[in-house]
């Protein structure tokens, strides 16, 4: 199992877009798609970050998977309609991680 930390930095002042983009559509593109979110956070203190995990079975799935997410029709409409008022997203950073086979948590 590999781990994916993606972390979001949000242009000024577009934070409730991306928050509304994420809450009304990726996150139910992403389950359609068969794409495992673990977990997601928003930065404590308040910067414009979103933090979340995904889960795959090996780099080629995760390969795959967002292959498959960048030419889905529907993200494509919703990303397109969403930036309608500009861009909402400056960077995105990705950590690729596997638990450590000491922690029992």
């Amino acid at each position: 199992m590999i781990y994916e930390l993606r972390i979001y930095t949000i242009l000024p002042g577009r934070i409730d877009a991306i928050r509304k983009r994420f809450s009304d559509h990726t996150l139910g593109i992403f389950a359609r798609l068969g794409m495992q979110v673990c977990d997601f956070w928003e930065d404590l203190e308040e910067h414009p970050k979103l933090y979340y995990t995904m889960k795959y079975e090996s780099m080629e799935e995760r390969t795959r998977q967002w292959e498959t997410f960048s030419q889905d029709e529907e993200w494509n409409e919703v990303k397109q309609k969403s930036e309608l008022d500009g861009k909402i997203v400056e960077r995105v950073e990705q950590v690729f991680m596997k638990r450590a086979d000491y922690f029992k948590g």
